[in-house]
């Protein structure tokens, strides 16, 4: 009976800390960066991985509301690559302020809409999330080679270098943007809407009976998903300064991979964008290890499969061993007493 309040107890704390995993990669990505990188949270060090780190973060906090909602956006790495590639093109380095704030409304306008079409097709005319956003994810890829065909444009220095350089209390600036993001998505699951979304990502069937909005839940989900997107390809243009139109190319199975990491359930309706957020963060500090280590980028690859796969089989694997020390526990009941007789 004590085995299986204590199975009962595990599985409730692992379903309300999905996230735990991602802290304890966390943790020891962080330790093994400061062997070789022994200035990691200095300030030059913490300001130069957080503006890298940042593009992810934004990219995955919105995969991680579709997966949540029971979906999948494989199109949000060619929405960055839109983004990117109209304002490196429509900018310039010469820019007015009024211009520059034109254009980031309407490539944030542009992402939600690419998001709009994705959640159409999927909530409303009920096509299968893979297979929809990896066709959109083509043709949004072929849009931003349209608007971009080879590498280069530029965006103005003033806005990169306050992207860059800028430490307000002397923490990165990038660094204050993930607070808010989590915020954010507290708040957000404090509302009506929060609570539907995991309803629609658990059972959308049984969702739908209880009168919850199931076709627009799932439509928004899209829709913040390319907004989140925007906002990615935003911060990888302040960056970089330039363009290109497959900049966004490695970003999508990465974002997929952060959100699983951070313990959110592919099947939906378990997890969050807080566990999400530290998976991105994680796979940023892994990637700077494989680089300080000098090997071949085919082990950033393996690294993140094998991360995966740990991911996915840990919890399984914990449950596993619990149900086996507590049938040998059931077994010789009396072994702790015949030791000390």
């Amino acid at each position: 009976m004590n085995n299986v309040l204590n199975r009962m107890r595990w599985q409730y704390f692992t379903l309300r800390n999905p996230y735990l995993f991602s802290l304890l990669l966390l943790v020891l990505a962080m330790l093994v960066n400061l062997f070789f990188q022994p200035d990691l949270l200095s300030r030059g060090s913490l300001n130069s991985n957080m503006r890298v780190f940042l593009p992810l973060v934004l990219v995955t906090a919105g995969q991680a509301v579709v997966i949540l909602g029971g979906g999948i956006d494989i199109s949000v790495g060619s929405i960055v690559s839109i983004v990117n590639a109209i304002l490196a093109t429509q900018l310039g380095s010469n820019a007015s302020p009024e211009k520059i704030a034109l254009m980031l409304g309407a490539v944030l306008l542009v992402g939600m809409a690419a998001g709009a079409i994705n959640g159409f097709f999927i909530s409303y005319l009920r096509l299968q999330p893979i297979i929809t956003t990896y066709a959109t994810s083509f043709l949004y890829a072929g849009v931003a080679l349209f608007i971009l065909p080879s590498p280069g444009g530029a965006v103005p220095n003033g806005i990169s270098s306050f992207y860059r350089e800028t430490t307000p209390l002397g923490l990165p600036l990038t660094l204050y943007v993930i607070p808010l993001i989590l915020i954010a998505w507290y708040l957000l699951r404090q509302t009506r809407y929060g609570g539907y979304l995991y309803a629609v990502g658990g059972k959308a069937d049984a969702a739908y009976e209880t009168a919850v909005p199931v076709n627009a839940v799932q439509f928004s989900t899209y829709v913040i998903s390319g907004l989140m997107a925007a906002f990615g390809g935003i911060a990888i243009t302040l960056l970089t300064g330039s363009g290109s139109a497959t900049i966004g190319a490695d970003i999508t199975l990465t974002s997929i991979t952060a959100v699983v990491i951070g313990g959110t359930a592919l099947r939906g309706g378990v997890g969050g964008v807080a566990g999400a957020v530290l998976g991105a963060i994680t796979l940023g500090l892994f990637k700077n290890i494989i680089s300080f280590a000098n090997v071949n980028l085919w082990w950033q690859t393996f690294v993140n499969a094998a991360i995966i796969v740990v991911a996915l089989a840990a919890p399984g694997a914990i449950n596993l061993l619990r149900r086996t020390i507590g049938s040998r526990t059931r077994q010789h009941p009396t072994t702790g007493q015949e030791r000390q007789a």
